[in-house]
């Protein structure tokens, strides 16, 4: 019966298993197990098979995915993963770090009262199955294109962007000032979310494909911006948005404040063996300390969830909203209080105190939830008399992402951007000001989620590739 599909009113809702958050604690590892195939099916077969799938319509990727669903239950997992990957280019990472609970996942119609259909973690075991079996194939061209194109950062946007020009023959070139490719995926999201052996192999097959990698290379510094759009057919800018979003409070520069990307970025790099002098100092090391971080996204939720691993001896999350408003995923939120993290909610931190040595406390004040404001949030303002102090060793801050100053930083006084300090483009065109010159992802509708990365990195490739042949065709008739 396993292969008919509306089984959810037979069938509950069951994820892969999960370790005991006593023992996920010790380790990075990941905190599922692997999918049974016979209870992948299981799970697929659940799915109703809506005639206006409301997952696909709630996926950034508008994913196919009552088809993939269902090619599972009948267990056909080549056509399943070609499917997945027809609109996705990393469905392995969208399986494993995307918010499910607030996108596919969240509007399954069969979600209230039966729980939805367990998306994520099919798609994690269709593509995770797929590469087992070498269905996955480089981006191999059918035919070799003369023109060039480069692409600044080699995260989830501008991977995306290359594979998909790759595929349709193009030179492509990626550039990035650090030295792995996968950007947040590989310095920003912790093992136990993402493995980092499932990115770095991506890189390893783009580059058997073609894709040409230039790394520990900044523009504005190894190169300028100008020669790199002289060098290139089209270039694009997906760079992403890494500049700590900062507060301005009493104490604020004590030392032990640390911005969260730091702190997960030593995090990261140990993990994969590197020496890190901040971590190995004890600076960026949560190791025996009351650890508070200040935040209520996904980010937060990675820091503390960090912290527990790396043996603090307290960790609890200052948010200024309750529970029901936290922007991350309620699923990372529960992960968190299984592993033993405290949560503050309606607090605020208002100053820091302490010394020479560092941060002893945050002094927080009490928040209440008011009226929405024009962007339809509820309000947040003090309450009187509500200061509290919370005993702090570390604070880390993870209160978002704001750009850098990209017309200095690429040193292209030309180039335009918003207000936000975002990237200004054209947004049918994707292209900036400077003919030829593209942005996508984070850099232009600020920091998101991964699987918008990817959604921006593939429609700027077909805009790279319609003005590359608009103006292929247009020298063509000048010449004639």
């Amino acid at each position: 019966m396993a292969d008919r599909m509306l089984q959810f009113t037979r069938l509950d809702q069951r994820n892969p298993d999960k370790r005991e958050a006593t023992a996920r604690r010790e380790d990075f590892a990941e905190i599922y197990a692997a999918f049974d195939p016979e209870a992948a099916k299981a799970q697929s077969s659940r799915c109703s098979q809506c005639g206006v799938p409301f997952c696909q319509v709630h996926c950034p990727l508008n994913n196919n995915i009552p088809d993939w669903l269902k090619l599972t239950a009948e267990n056909r997992l080549e056509e399943a993963y070609e499917v997945a990957a027809a609109t996705n280019t990393f469905p392995e990472i969208c399986g494993r770090i995307c918010p499910q609970d607030r996108l596919c996942e969240g509007n399954c119609v069969i979600e209230k009262g039966f729980g939805s259909v367990t998306i994520g973690s099919v798609e994690k075991y269709i593509t995770d199955t797929a590469w087992e079996n070498g269905w996955v194939k480089p981006p191999t061209p059918l035919r070799e294109r003369p023109e060039t194109v480069g692409i600044i950062g080699a995260g989830p946007g501008g991977l995306a962007a290359a594979e998909q020009l790759r595929r349709r023959g193009y030179q492509v070139h990626v550039y990035d000032r650090y030295d792995r490719v996968g950007g947040l995926m590989i310095y920003g999201i912790p093992n136990f979310k993402l493995e980092k052996d499932v990115v770095l192999r991506r890189w390893k097959q783009f580059e058997e494909g073609g894709i040409r990698f230039h790394l520990n290379v900044q523009i504005g510094r190894d190169i300028t911006l100008a020669e790199l759009r002289a060098r290139h057919d089209a270039v694009l800018i997906a760079t992403g948005v890494y500049k700590a979003r900062e507060m301005s409070a009493p104490g604020i520069g004590l030392p032990g404040i640390v911005p969260a990307l730091e702190y997960l970025t030593a995090a990261n790099r140990t993990g994969l063996g590197e020496a890190v002098a901040d971590f190995a100092s004890g600076a960026l090391d949560a190791a025996g300390k009351r650890v508070v971080v200040v935040g209520g996204g996904d980010t937060a939720m990675d820091c503390v969830r960090t912290a527990v691993r790396q043996g603090a001896a307290s960790v609890t999350c200052l948010y200024r909203r309750d529970k029901a408003n936290m922007p991350g995923s309620m699923r990372e939120v529960y992960n968190a209080e299984e592993e033993g993290v405290r949560f503050e909610w309606l607090g605020a931190p208002e100053a820091f105190r302490g010394g020479d040595q560092g941060v002893e406390a945050v002094i927080a004040a009490r928040m209440h939830l008011g009226l929405p404001d024009s962007s339809g949030r509820q309000q947040v303002t003090p309450v009187e008399g509500g200061r509290f102090d919370l005993p702090a060793d570390m604070v880390v801050m993870a209160l978002g992402f704001d750009p850098e100053d990209l017309p200095r930083a690429f040193d292209e006084p030309a180039l335009p951007v918003t207000r936000w300090g975002t990237l200004k483009v054209d947004h049918r065109t994707m292209m900036t000001a400077l003919p030829g010159l593209f942005a996508a992802g984070d850099i232009v509708r600020g920091a998101s989620l991964v699987v918008w990365a990817i959604r921006d990195g593939r429609d700027a490739a077909e805009a790279m590739h319609t003005y590359i042949q608009q103006k292929g065709a247009a020298l063509a008739v000048a010449a004639e």
